[in-house]
């Protein structure tokens, strides 16, 4: 085989094993779930349906998990003030692992008026695997404190999981278990979840793709080894 037609081999063989670490790459899914909530108010019982967006983005061994309401739920009889009202859910968990994950965020920006349906804001929290595999994410209880008291909303239609992550645990165990660690946190930002907002969870087990490349430029370096020995193997032979 001449020289170009070598380099040219081994150019293709490079570029092969670039593109099966992308095809090992993880995948995450995502959907918005209409959630039917039922709140327990101080004033009686109320009734709302929200569309919910769920995000998970990876950093280290960790994953930050983000609830988004489209709607509003439940009211208050009169109005809101700035910073009246506080926020927080749980998660569900499903698949590999069990348990819930509790998500948090800040009062209310502005004021609320009377008999308005409430606007959440983005709810989030770190959930840290005990368990490698397919986790998924439901929407759970929705709490709303303001002005002393405690409104609690449950879902009643049963919805389907918001979100589902490939997560890779810091021991590599797999199965089922007990419930991830987890702890929540304020969300500042307006995360949009879901497939029609076009934005994937970043997740997923990197060992597999770092070992992909590492034999891919093990074969390019052996590959390149090879043809400087032929090139230098033909000029003593014609010497």
């Amino acid at each position: 085989m001449s020289y170009p037609k070598r380099t040219a081999a081994l150019a293709s063989a490079a570029a092969l094993a670039g593109s099966v670490v992308l095809l090992a790459a993880p995948a995450a899914h995502a959907d918005v779930v209409d959630v039917n909530y039922r709140c327990q108010t101080p004033i009686g019982v109320k009734s709302a349906v929200s569309p919910i967006n769920m995000t998970g983005v990876r950093s280290g061994g960790n994953y930050k998990i983000t609830m988004s309401w489209q709607k509003g739920v439940s009211s208050s009889p009169v109005e809101l003030g700035k910073g009246a009202m506080t926020p927080s859910a749980t998660i569900r968990l499903g698949g590999a692992d069990s348990g819930s994950l509790p998500v948090s965020g800040p009062p209310n920006a502005a004021a609320i008026p009377a008999n308005t349906p409430i606007k959440i804001s983005d709810l989030s929290g770190t959930y840290t695997p005990n368990r490698t595999g397919k986790v998924t994410f439901t929407p759970g209880t929705l709490t709303i404190k303001a002005l002393g008291t405690t409104t609690t909303c449950t879902p009643t239609n049963s919805p389907g999981p918001g979100l589902t992550l490939d997560v890779t645990a810091a021991g590599g165990s797999t199965g089922s278990s007990s419930g991830g660690s987890s702890s929540a946190g304020s969300s500042s930002s307006s995360a949009s979840g879901g497939t029609s907002a076009g934005q994937l969870p970043q997740t997923g087990p990197e060992d597999s793709a770092v070992a992909l490349g590492t034999l891919g430029a093990t074969v390019f370096l052996a590959g390149a080894a090879g043809t400087l020995w032929l090139t230098r193997r033909g000029q003593s032979v014609r010497r």
